[in-house]
């Protein structure tokens, strides 16, 4: 019911929504002699930040079409090359001829593959908008896109946690053997799983490398709140608590999910302060004309507020598995009934990227693949944890941009053609 609730309370916030809208543009035209009033401003302001706490965000363009190489603009294609009910796999493909003519070498068709496995805890994959651009001038970018549960019709079916590993292992065949893997925070474990299962199989198509940042392999690691929170509450309670129905409103009726908006709920209570204080600052801007830093609040925030439903199995068997039962670090994992053996990987390079003050996976956390990957060598290992950088800084940001994403185009040259050889005992 509660779903259904938050609908109702949406659509009768409708009319004031329209009257905040209307509110705000007749005092910023102008014609209207309070426009340069501070009580005009101040009016206006309260408005737009009115409707932009109660507006319904939907699912965010990637918002470029081009990306910058040597100065030039290089046209952008956003292709679906694989697809599937619950994900689509998204290819940003670069103009060949703009790009050799900006490089003034090359088209760019020996860059690095690069697939970007993106989180499913509730945001949508634009949230690595800033992850891509940073890697589309030197590589071929891939981006799984997460389908947001409450659009898939009943029909489609289930989709758990092994689902999910499946889902990765294919999009991993379908580029082909020549990709680096790169997961971003959640899809850690399931996309070891994965390679994991693709090295014990011996299959051509196992990636290069894999990266994974911010991710919780191991969430007995310096336990952060969100954490404790799945330790200190029973299984039952996320499912009693938190497991609702999708209203008839949309394509996904009376299927079973974990909300978006309470991940949202959970992760803004989080840093309750951080935020009123934002809002603060995005009122004053507003009085102030200050619109280049009201813009910057706006684009954070309509990131930040569009969440996606999971699957009521997706949720529960990651609640379950990775963060009460911690299978994969425990060696208990397994995948439609099949082990998941880490140590059968051998010639796939690792690269682990933690942000020293993350607040969502502890340090350490990620590390954990190096200890569960014991068939690697030395020669096929690197640990990176950043000063400074917080979970979102880990894959995002200036830091990111100017010294983690350097580090990692580096380790893949490094590991451009594949290794072997067993870890020194």
């Amino acid at each position: 019911m509660l779903y259904s609730f938050l609908e109702m309370g949406r659509a009768a916030m409708m009319p004031w929504r329209a009257a905040a809208n209307a509110t705000r543009q007749a005092l910023r035209n102008p014609l209207n002699p309070m426009a340069d009033t501070l009580a005009g401003r101040a009016m206006a302001a309260s408005a737009d930040v009115f409707e932009s706490l109660t507006r319904y965000y939907g699912k965010p363009d990637w918002g470029f079409e081009t990306v910058e190489v040597g100065g030039e603009a290089v046209p952008l294609a956003i292709e679906t090359v694989w697809s599937k009910p619950f994900c689509d796999l998204i290819h940003f493909r670069r103009d060949r001829e703009a790009l050799a003519a900006a490089r003034k070498t090359s088209s760019g068709q020996g860059d690095p593959k690069v697939l970007f496995v993106a989180p499913m805890s509730g945001h949508y994959a634009t949230l690595l908008r800033g992850t891509v651009e940073t890697f589309l001038p030197d590589c071929e970018v891939y981006v799984t896109d997460w389908a947001d549960a409450r659009r898939v019709p009943v029909i489609e079916g289930r989709f758990d946690l092994d689902d999910f590993v499946q889902y990765v292992r294919e999009m991993i065949a379908a580029i082909g053997p020549d990709v680096h893997v790169v997961a971003v925070c959640q899809p850690g474990p399931p996309t070891l799983a994965a390679v994991s299962l693709m090295a014990e199989d011996g299959d051509e198509n196992r990636p290069l490398s894999m990266t994974f940042m911010g991710s919780p392999i191991d969430a007995r690691k310096s336990p952060t709140v969100p954490n404790k929170l799945a330790e200190e509450r029973p299984y039952s309670w996320f499912r009693d608590q938190l497991i609702h129905t999708v209203p008839a409103v949309y394509p996904g009726a009376l299927r079973r999910v974990y909300p978006g908006f309470m991940q949202l709920t959970g992760f803004i209570n989080m840093n309750w302060d951080r935020h009123v204080d934002a809002h603060w600052r995005f009122f004053q801007h507003l009085v102030e004309g200050d619109g280049d830093s009201a813009d910057r609040h706006r684009a954070f925030y309509d990131e930040y507020l569009s969440v996606m439903d999971l699957t009521e199995e997706f949720y529960l068997q990651t609640i379950s598995d990775v963060f009460q039962q911690h299978k994969l670090p425990n060696g208990t994992m397994t995948v439609k009934g099949r082990p998941v053996r880490p140590a059968a990987i051998a010639d796939v390079a690792l690269l682990t990227v933690e942000g020293e003050n993350d607040d969502i996976s502890g340090i350490g956390q990620t590390q954990a693949a190096h200890t569960l990957c014991t068939g690697l060598s030395d020669a096929l290992r690197q640990d990176h944890i950043q000063p400074g950088v917080g979970h979102y800084g880990v894959f995002n940001g200036r830091r990111f941009r100017e010294e983690i994403a350097p580090m990692m185009k580096a380790f893949m040259k490094r590991h451009a053609t594949r290794k072997t050889g067993k870890r020194a005992a």
